[in-house]
């Protein structure tokens, strides 16, 4: 049976659309505008703004996880470091209860390197309780030559995009740690681009993503945060045609900042359990002299100079020291914040939506339009002119699948 969704405000991803009725049909947008197909299911969405589903591009994620995602309208995470490469999520492709996922796989860094010192000892962060398939690939590298050996390897195993760690561990008040350097970098990244795949890069400081840059990276998967921006860096970047996933939620986070106002907001509260609340009301707080406004200062010189911003969280697991964040809540956060940096509503949704689909080449979503998956997120309120509208949710729609309330 289709389903019509009439007397909409309708943002396609990118701009609002004079039509006000959008068809789903076999898990994908039939019609977009026109008269209501006899038969179909109506759901009248007058006072409300229909969205494509939400896309969270800094995750680290589990079934459980992309089932919260989903409960905020969130229909496609993607991951930068876990379990979830093509051969373990079989589960999760076919289950309409669960955002979709796409990932990396694990990233390539030093033994001892980043994500290592995050953790207490004997700490594993898991998947959810699935036992992985398929070769699980450690890709440690410290020469050039064993960081291009581990690319096929990843894409043998099934990452979607290769991740580098960029990260001497100054931000996470572990400076010193072991880093890739400029060499290695170049290499591994040469040899993804051998092998048609994109790359991305944690970097936290601005020298780690001048490496990155100067290596040829994809998408740089955090902003930094040890210094203002320059006009040399952010003309760096724009030239490179690299991305930025800011995930200032995490950057917040890292400077001791909470999301203890987001955990209050009761359209936030309703929806996480114990741990999450406790989680968003705390922080992993390792670099409290980093300043906010030069973050935010940086993502609108960076968007002003005409580079992709994208909206991602790094939520990971219900943990306070990892705290802050929240799979789902804090992609409305992270909303919020790129409308304080400056950039506009409609601007601010199209970096959660269109955008992402279009870097990480998820061709099938992100957009508003015949042909593409139902993913879908109709809300209450116009988010065009009031960002935070986005939390009210009325219904989600992942692969055309009406999630259930």
């Amino acid at each position: 049976m289709n389903t019509a969704i009439i007397n909409a405000r309708v943002f396609d991803g990118e701009r609002l659309l004079d039509a006000d009725t959008v068809v789903i049909g076999e898990g994908v947008i039939s019609a977009v505008g026109g008269g209501v197909p006899a038969g179909s299911q109506v759901v009248d969405a007058r006072g409300g703004t229909l969205l494509p589903g939400l896309i969270d591009a800094h995750v680290h994620t589990s079934e459980e996880s992309l089932a919260l995602a989903l409960r905020f309208g969130v229909t496609t995470e993607l991951e930068m470091q876990g379990m979830n490469t093509k051969p373990n999520r079989a589960s999760i492709t076919g289950n309409d209860a669960v955002a979709d996922v796409r990932s990396a796989g694990l990233g390539i860094t030093p033994p001892g390197g980043h994500p290592s010192e995050l953790f207490p000892e004997g700490f594993r962060p898991g998947g959810g309780g699935r036992r992985p398939a398929g070769e699980i690939v450690q890709p440690f590298s410290t020469t050039p030559e064993e960081a291009a050996a581990f690319v096929p390897r990843l894409v043998a195993a099934g990452s979607d995009y290769i991740k580098f760690m960029i990260d001497d561990g100054t931000v996470e008040g572990h400076p010193g740690l072991p880093m890739l350097d400029q060499a290695t970098v170049n290499a591994g990244v040469a040899e993804a681009h051998r092998h048609d795949m994109l790359t991305v890069a944690h970097t936290l400081t601005v020298d780690a993503t001048r490496m990155a840059v100067e290596a040829g990276i994809g998408g740089l998967a955090h902003l930094f945060m040890d210094q203002p921006h320059t006009g040399e860096i952010v003309d760096l970047i724009a030239r490179s045609g690299a991305f930025v996933v800011p995930c200032v939620v995490l950057n917040a986070s890292m400077m001791g900042i909470t999301g203890g106002a987001l955990a209050d907001d009761p359209r936030v509260a309703s929806r996480l359990d114990p741990a999450w609340d406790k989680a968003l009301r705390s922080s992993f707080g390792h670099y409290p002299q980093g300043r906010l406004e030069d973050v935010l200062g940086s993502l609108k010189a960076l968007h002003d100079a005409g580079v992709d911003i994208l909206v991602g969280t790094d939520a990971s697991w219900p943990l306070p020291f990892l705290g802050g964040v929240a799979h789902g809540a804090s992609v409305h956060h992270e909303l919020q914040y790129l409308v304080q940096a400056g950039l506009t509503p409609a601007e601010a949704l199209t970096a959660a939506t269109a955008v992402p689909a279009r870097r990480f080449g998820l061709d099938d979503r992100g957009r508003i339009a015949e042909g593409l998956r139902a993913d879908l997120l109709l809300v209450d309120g116009d988010p065009t002119t009031t960002i935070s509208d986005t939390l009210n949710t009325q219904a989600v729609w992942r692969h055309g699948t009406r999630l259930a309330a």
